[in-house]
């Protein structure tokens, strides 16, 4: 006969109630769903058994066995609010699996979806609400601790009850395989944790599909699926539950998750089997998450991961690279990984896509896998690697000096921001374009024009305001190894460098920060020319102190930046006089720098672009 829990988490210490459903004695015994440890056997004689869970039980997934009633009850131990014991928590997704509990049979759940017979109500005060067959969640759960990750877990119930207290402390938010129903509470609290810096990690898909409602302190779930049947549409449209995406809402995933599936794919039913064949295609090889994986670009990868249902974002192809469009609710800070096309999945259920990516949420780092069976296929050895990639660095303390790859670069003689494109010099003077942004898009010439300069003379450094004075206007400054002072409107068409002034002998690096450009000088000089005087003709560039062995030199946040030759990033402030120079840390083998929304950008040895933070 049945039974079921009066909750779906406790703290060690704590107590939890489990009603037992028809006569007779039983014996339970309590198990680690982890790994299957058995932990307690208990002889419970009737309707009720109460469980006071020792102290030193871990947090984790447990699972109840009543034996003579042949029933398994799940349940977490958690951690108390504010007392985290690792770096990483784990969201189990009680409210999807209470969701399909008793699907198909009239008034018993929210499925199947569009049956006129589906309820919009569902008790948590019943048998079920377990995982489902096919244990979407069970591969990863079962290969965290054997992987050497030591992991919180909570019920998402908790997110919804004591969500902002409870993610207090924790650096990442592992939400696995299918969590498909969240509560506007949850979704503040986990949104909130990223916007104050902490990441999560998504190895899920069709997460946060629907938004639901708790009721009866948590012990209802309630999603009627349209707004004309939920009474609180009109009184609190924000809290209908329909899609996310959908009117009254219209707050998409994609806006969290970076993801989301109404351009993903399901496969059901009979044709699961359909993801044995369904790989991903590796499309930024050279980002971090891919470190270790020996994989390039075109590469496939992650055979049986993909599926049953995914997660996509809207995406256009840009010289054989995906660049997000941004059309769905995707943060145009999304980077994309990995695709694969499962348009032709629209037999087996909904054709669509599956993407891979990243992207900055706040303060925080956001991951998404995209697929809900990614943790069933630990075994394989590139999916095992990108996990342990994207957990240890998420679950990591930030390392601000780190510098991301952000795409490839050739041999650069110098690099400049300007109006939301990195712009840049080769050796020959040919100057070069991509949009300024993470995904690993190719750079491409920007025609000059019929050139007015002499061939043997071209630019070798580049500046760039970040606003006009005195009719100087935002542009590309340049300076030639003959002294000539140029400008250059950052236009992709053809356009010409004019001659506007002249610089000091032997410029090696130009900036522009406070309306002025500053050059440093092959004796180590830092020389200034404010704009506004070079409007009125004047071109005379008065002394500002040591350049501090720079070779490099950009302007963020009205400071001025430098790569010097040992290869240290230095920082001082843009006057007119000598200046003190502090020392950042490392620049690698970065040899041009730009700044660019808070971070810089540079480019080097490796031939790639790179960018960190400024902090």
């Amino acid at each position: 006969m049945p039974a079921y829990a009066h909750a779906t988490s406790c703290t060690p210490g704590g107590t939890l109630r489990f009603t037992l459903l028809g006569p007779g004695p039983d014996t339970v015994t309590v198990h680690d769903a982890t790994d299957d440890r058995p932990l307690l056997t208990a002889d419970v004689d009737g309707p009720v058994w109460t469980l006071t869970v020792p102290g030193d039980w871990p947090s984790s997934l447990y699972r109840a066995v009543f034996k003579s009633r042949d029933i398994e009850v799940y349940f977490v131990v958690r951690r108390p609010a504010g007392d985290p014991s690792a770096a990483m928590l784990v969201s189990v997704p009680f409210a999807t699996w209470q969701a399909y509990n008793r699907s198909g049979i009239p008034g018993e759940s929210l499925y199947y979806a569009e049956e006129p017979t589906r309820a919009a109500r569902v008790s948590f005060d019943r048998p079920g609400g377990g995982p489902p067959p096919e244990r979407w969640e069970d591969g990863l759960l079962r290969w965290l601790g054997p992987a050497g990750y030591r992991v919180d877990f909570c019920s998402n119930l908790d997110l919804h009850a004591d969500g902002p207290a409870l993610l207090r402390g924790y650096r990442l938010l592992i939400v696995n395989g299918h969590d498909e129903y969240w509560s506007k509470e949850m979704r503040d609290a986990v949104e909130s944790f990223t916007a104050a810096g902490g990441n999560v990690a998504y190895f899920a898909a069709n997460t946060a599909l629907w938004q639901a409602r708790f009721e009866d302190a948590g012990r209802t779930m309630v999603c009627y699926r349209d707004p004309v049947r939920d009474p609180v549409a009109a009184l609190d449209p924000a809290r209908t539950t329909v899609e996310w995406a959908a009117a009254p809402v219209h707050r998409p995933e994609n806006t969290m998750t970076g993801v989301g599936y109404r351009h993903g794919a399901g496969a059901w039913g009979d044709f699961m089997d359909v993801m044995k064949e369904t790989d991903y295609t590796a499309r930024f090889a050279e980002h971090w998450v891919f470190a270790g994986t020996g994989l390039r670009d075109g590469d496939r990868f992650a055979t049986g991961a993909v599926g049953y249902e995914t997660d996509a974002a809207l995406y256009q192809d840009v010289d054989g690279v995906p660049r997000i469009t941004g059309g769905d609710g995707t943060p145009p800070s999304f980077v994309i990984l990995a695709t694969a096309d499962l348009r032709h999945w629209r037999r087996y259920g909904q054709g669509g896509h599956a993407t891979m990516g990243v992207f900055r949420l706040g303060a925080g780092t956001v991951f998404n896998a995209a697929t809900v069976n990614w943790g069933n296929t630990l075994a394989d050895p590139v999916v095992d690697r990108i996990t342990r990639n994207v957990l240890d660095r998420l679950a990591a303390p930030p390392d601000p000096s780190r510098w991301d790859a952000i795409g490839p670069a050739p041999e650069l003689a110098a690099l400049v921001a300007c109006e939301h494109a990195f712009w840049a010099l080769a050796p020959d003077g040919t100057l070069l374009v991509r949009a300024a942004c993470a995904q690993n898009l190719p750079w491409h010439p920007a025609p000059a024009g019929a050139p007015r300069d002499a061939a043997d003379d071209p630019p070798v450094c580049l500046a760039a305001p970040r606003e006009a004075v005195r009719g100087m206007g935002v542009g590309l400054y340049a300076v030639t190894p003959r002294g000539r002072l140029l400008y250059r409107p950052p236009v992709r068409e053809p356009a010409r460098w004019e001659e506007i002034g002249t610089a000091p002998d032997g410029v090696l690096a130009l900036a522009s920060a406070d309306g002025t450009l500053f050059a440093v000088t092959a004796d180590d000089r830092i020389r200034c020319l404010p704009l506004a005087r070079l409007a009125e003709g004047d071109c005379s560039w008065p002394d500002a102190g040591s350049a501090g062995g720079a070779v490099s030199l950009t302007a963020a946040g009205g400071l001025l930046f430098a790569v010097d030759r040992d290869h240290r990033l230095r920082i001082r402030l843009p006057t007119a006089t000598e200046a003190t120079w502090s020392d950042l840390g490392p620049a690698g083998d970065r040899t041009v720098i730009a700044g660019y929304d808070g971070r810089l950008a540079g480019a080097g040895g490796d031939r790639l672009l790179r960018w960190r933070d400024i902090k």
